[in-house]
């Protein structure tokens, strides 16, 4: 089978995504756009279009799976890509996800079927960043769930498309400002932003509407002569014609970051509580990052009387937690929209025995490596919020005050789990 390069397009920004699609339709010759509607689940199908610079090339149905839009479309995607490839016309397919869709569940799907994902981008209206992860609503009352028993948030699902790319296309949007373009660059510091011209794409501040919307052609990008932190930078202009077999084109920024390769696993690890490559502390244009770093247990009655208080804080926060009546187990916060998720993410590495260090991952060993306390280990707090008029002092303070006391503290792991429990309901235990 032929090489197939293939590079997702995510995020519940639909003008942004349609825009980023179509630039690289343009910028990649001999590419395709693959793209699975779920919006016809309630038809009992979903609808699969495959199309060029040109248009639609070819259209088709495939049926629900257990009543799951989704679960179709992990069962449709693999076998139209290697069609693709058998077909050796495609350079590149790129994989439009529908709207809810997550790329990281996408791109494992694609790397175990054996094919090659060669970026991942999520596109990006900074106008829309903080509207979307205010947003507590469920996926279902905006009809943008992937299947019956879907649960997901429009917040959380939003911060989760965000922070698996390593790319973000941002649509050059006149509505954004300063500070969303600050919270862009805190939420996600290492990501590579390419700016994508929006040109006449209509323009959606609601989450209704936003997908029926025809996609054209995006104009260039608009230069940023100030090249302020976290503003993309516009794409370098090709200094060769095309036409001219002396002077290849060179890629655009965009193109090139489709197509420089994406290593799942790494992907993967970059989010996981233990080694997540988190935002550090940061305060600019309204918007400020707390890294809230601690070397002392929650008492999880009072941490979980501020939970409300603790949530709401900040439009986004996230990490890893550690509770005194749970001393082994890893706990990852993440939360959006004024919803928190918390679930255990197995044990701390302090509390496995040595011989069961060969069975963790290099990059978990190493990040617990550079956090080991010689008391406690890599066991520790370790919570990062992000929002504009976050009240550092406050929230700084109300963390604190759910911590151990120094005389909870000096009673030891054997006192500290006759602690009573208020996170099993939580947790499912």
């Amino acid at each position: 089978m032929p090489d197939l390069s293939v590079a997702i397009v995510a995020g519940l920004h639909a003008d942004a995504r349609r825009a980023t699609v179509a630039r690289l339709l343009h910028d990649v010759p001999g590419s395709v756009v693959l793209h699975h509607d779920l919006a016809t689940a309630a038809a009992g199908t979903v609808v699969r279009t495959i199309r060029d610079a040109t248009g639609i090339l070819d259209a088709g149905e495939t049926p629900l799976v257990n009543d799951c839009a989704c679960c179709a479309l992990r069962e449709d995607l693999v076998p139209e890509l290697r069609r693709l490839a058998a077909a050796g016309q495609v350079g590149l397919a790129v994989v439009e996800l529908w709207d809810s869709v997550e790329p990281k569940a996408m791109a494992e799907v694609i790397t175990s079927g054996g094919l090659t994902v060669t970026g991942v981008i999520t596109a990006v209206d900074p106008a829309l960043l903080l509207p979307y992860l205010a947003n507590g609503d469920d996926l279902a009352e905006t009809g943008l769930a992937a299947a019956a028993t879907d649960e997901r948030t429009i917040a959380d699902t939003f911060a989760r498309q965000l922070e698996y790319a390593p790319v973000l296309a941002v649509l050059d949007s006149p509505d954004a400002d300063d500070e969303d373009r600050e919270l862009l660059g805190q939420l996600h510091p290492t990501a590579r932003q390419v700016p994508v011209g929006g040109g006449d794409l209509p323009r959606s501040r609601s989450i209704q509407g936003a997908r029926d919307a025809p996609a054209q052609a995006p104009t260039p990008p608009t230069p940023n002569p100030q090249g302020a932190r976290g503003t993309a930078r516009p794409a370098p202009t090709d200094p060769h014609p095309t036409n001219n077999p002396n002077h290849p084109p060179q890629r655009s920024v965009l193109a090139h970051a489709a197509l420089a390769g994406f290593d799942v696993e790494a992907a993967a690890a970059a989010q996981h509580p233990a080694c997540a490559l988190l935002p550090v502390d940061a305060d600019a244009h309204g918007v400020t990052t707390l890294v809230w770093h601690r070397r002392r247990p929650f008492h999880p009655e009072r941490l979980y009387a501020a939970l409300e208080d603790i949530t709401c804080a900040a439009a986004r926060s996230r990490g890893r937690f550690w509770l005194a009546d749970k001393p082994d187990s890893l706990l990852h916060w993440d939360a959006a929209g004024g919803a928190l998720c918390v679930e255990s993410a197995g044990p701390w590495l302090a509390s496995l025995p040595d011989a069961a260090w060969e069975l963790v991952p290099a990059v978990r060993r190493a990040a617990a490596a550079l956090d080991w306390h010689p008391e406690h280990g890599d066991c520790c707090q370790h919570l990062v919020f992000t929002s504009p008029g976050l009240d550092r002092d406050g929230l700084e303070l109300l963390l604190e005050s759910c911590l151990l006391t120094d005389a909870e503290y000096a009673a030891g792991r054997s006192a500290w789990k006759r602690i009573p429990s208020a996170f099993d309901t939580l947790l499912e235990i």
